[in-house]
């Protein structure tokens, strides 16, 4: 099962999009520079159960039309489920990941997804230079050039 570090409203993390975003506890990629490392212990936090996530949609119905995952590839099966679950309530779904590359099983369940570890000296996503990469898995698009500002 899944726990829950936090829940919170973004705006910048899913281009276009209000975003409901969970950060998972447990990842087991630990990169260097992360700025939630707190959240590393996958004890942390709450369990996300089906009545939880949807006592969440509920709340948040019509005023969100993302829900973004910060982590969880780890435990595929339940992140699917919960995927599944945010999908038949109608809202879009995204994943950041520090992997290069998830199991088609559980790309098939989201609209976006952002791939590739931390690496300070590269950037994040507002940068050109970044390995990292946002993409809409539904035509398999590219979008990082929607984070860039001041570059040409």
């Amino acid at each position: 099962m899944l726990n829950i570090v936090e829940y919170d409203i973004v705006f910048q993390e899913v281009p276009t999009e209000v975003s409901l975003a969970l950060t998972v506890a447990g990842c087991p990629l630990m990169c260097r520079g992360c700025s939630r490392a707190d959240t590393w212990k996958k004890e942390k936090g709450t369990p996300l159960t089906d009545d939880f996530l949807a006592g969440l949609l509920e709340c948040y119905k019509g005023l969100v039309s993302c829900v973004l995952f910060m982590g969880g590839e780890w435990q595929p099966s339940a992140l699917v489920s919960a995927l599944k679950q945010v999908r038949h309530s109608g809202l879009k779904t995204a994943l950041y990941t520090g992997l290069d590359a998830i199991p088609s099983s559980l790309q098939a369940e989201l609209t976006y997804l952002k791939t590739g570890p931390w690496i300070m000296e590269l950037g994040g996503l507002d940068t050109p230079t970044t390995n990292q990469r946002f993409i809409d898995c539904t035509n398999d698009e590219v979008l990082n050039h929607l984070f860039w500002r001041n570059y040409e």
